[in-house]
């Protein structure tokens, strides 16, 4: 039998199998777990400590600190796309995985110098590890499934309930280690908070060290890219990629960044369709039809990402968190979504698996519909709250705030996870990680314009009712109006993809 390494073949090696899938996914699963606690463990005090450290608490800040977290988010997911690359291409999936823990792991600890450019270059570090982490992990779920097995949906669900369940414990301990443990508000405690999170990418990286032997040849480098010499030669790439990264973040501008993501994308759109052509008109359309998807991806995120950056400041000084005397902290807000996610992801796979007994499963790119008109509705409950729920003080209820993040959440379940699964199917086999790659690239051009958008509902003077109504409202609309676009072409993208669901 055929075995699947990082230059792709037909089939996987007959995994033992654990509660219905390959056991390696499980070992995948707690790896992305820890990962994501580290990373969700300090995204949510990020604005909140720029605002405070570096502008000494003033509102006038939120706009600077929107477009400085969109611009971290944004790159995040940028350098996957190099990421997905030295997999391809240069070291493999594992070795990728464990050099960009390793760089992951110092930049977290970076971040609590609480001195200007050590942070920003802390930023940087943190970027580019995830860069060289993050795409490769996910690509390895795809490759645990033989083509066609139907059970590859549920997998990347059940891995995005991974990612969630440590997105979900992050902000919760690392908000309670400032506060409980050492008694004092969360950001006089904010290295607390870097510090838990890199210590949990230390455990993610231990897990996988000792767990990758499970998978077997899957992600090991290929006989022609096998010499450890080329994980030193990356490992200087990382060290000239830092200082560029931080001069991207912390000098060129959102806007500028903008332009140059854009251009990355056009870039990495054309490899894909340079690969394809070499296949034929099959793999072309296939191609064609996962970039239309991309664009879509990009309007999502443009408006879901506002966890860390609006929503933050809305709850901080908009939304009135007294619950009968006790204060509901601003970072566990960032919980509602992981939770949600836990608590949907199981009952979303059962009713994709119960539509596609009955053979009436939404297509790919009508469940993308479905997410953008989710991501709809949870502005239309800020915009209800905003116009209808402000009481004498300016507030808006809390429960306002939750059931925005639960609708959103629905809408990402539609949409994430089965993006990542469409990558897999959709891109070429010789480039799936330069796909996902493109896939998170997508996502990062979504998140800088969430930056932007972010510091236009702030203002210059700090968020306002007034600003913020206006703003969710173009948000709303533009989602319902791009989901039933979405809807509208569903057929022409299911004839590109050939039969792919």
């Amino acid at each position: 039998m055929s075995q699947l390494t990082t230059r792709g073949a037909t089939a996987p090696p007959e995994y033992p199998q654990l509660l219905g899938h390959p056991r390696p996914l499980w070992m995948l699963f707690m790896s992305e777990f820890w990962e994501r606690f580290a990373f969700y463990g300090m995204r949510w005090a990020l604005t909140l400590y720029i605002v405070a450290q570096f502008f000494g608490g003033d509102e006038a800040g939120q706009a600077s600190a929107s477009r400085t977290y969109g611009a971290y988010l944004a790159l995040v997911y940028a350098t996957a796309v190099f990421g997905g690359y030295v997999a391809d291409k240069i070291i493999g999936y594992q070795r990728s995985i464990l050099l960009g823990a390793v760089v992951m792991a110092a930049g977290l600890f970076m971040v609590m110098v609480p001195q200007h450019e050590i942070f920003m270059l802390g930023l940087a570090t943190i970027i580019v590890g995830n860069g060289l982490f993050k795409p490769n992990i996910s690509s390895m779920v795809g490759q645990l499934y033989a083509t066609g097995d139907s059970r590859r949906d549920r997998g990347f669900t059940l891995f995005y309930m991974g990612i969630n369940a440590g997105a979900l414990i992050a902000p919760v301990l690392t908000s309670m280690l400032a506060t409980k443990v050492f008694g004092t508000p969360g950001h006089q405690n904010y290295h607390v908070v870097f510090a838990a999170s890199g210590v949990g990418m230390l455990i993610s990286l231990v897990w996988f060290w000792f767990g990758r032997r499970q998978l077997g040849p899957v992600g090991m480098p290929a006989p022609e890219i096998a010499n450890p010499m080329r994980v030193v030669y990356v490992a200087l790439g990382v060290l000239v990629a830092i200082p560029l990264v931080y001069l991207l973040m912390d000098r060129a501008g959102a806007v500028v960044l903008q332009w140059l993501l854009t251009a990355l994308f056009l870039g990495v759109g054309v490899m894909l369709v340079v690969e394809a052509i070499r296949t034929g008109r099959v793999q072309i359309q296939r191609v064609i039809a996962m970039l239309i998807i991309f664009v879509f991806n990009v309007l999502f995120w443009m408006f879901f990402e506002q966890a860390g950056s609006s929503f933050n400041f809305l709850a901080q000084h908009i939304v009135d968190r007294n619950l009968g005397g006790w204060e509901f902290p601003i970072g566990w807000f960032q919980s509602v979504n992981p939770v949600a996610i836990v608590l949907l992801a199981p009952l979303i796979t059962l009713v994709w698996a119960w539509l596609d007994k009955r053979r009436v499963e939404p297509s790919i790119p009508r469940k993308f519909g479905l997410g953008l008109i989710g991501n709809a509705l949870g502005f239309a409950v800020l915009m209800y709250a905003l116009s209808s729920l402000v009481d004498g003080s300016g507030m808006i209820p809390l429960w306002t705030l939750v059931l925005c993040y639960v609708l959103q959440t629905a809408g990402e379940l539609c949409l994430s996870p089965i993006g990542l699964s469409m990558v897999t199917k959709l891109a070429p086999v010789r480039l799936v990680g330069l796909g996902m790659g493109g896939w998170f690239l997508s996502t990062a051009i979504g998140n800088n314009l969430a930056g932007l958008f972010a510091g236009h509902v702030s203002g210059e003077g700090g968020m306002t009712v007034g600003s913020a109504l206006s703003g969710y409202s173009m948000g709303f609309w533009i989602l319902l109006g791009g989901g039933a676009l979405l809807f509208l072409i569903a057929p022409l993208i299911n004839k590109l993809m050939h039969g792919v669901r």
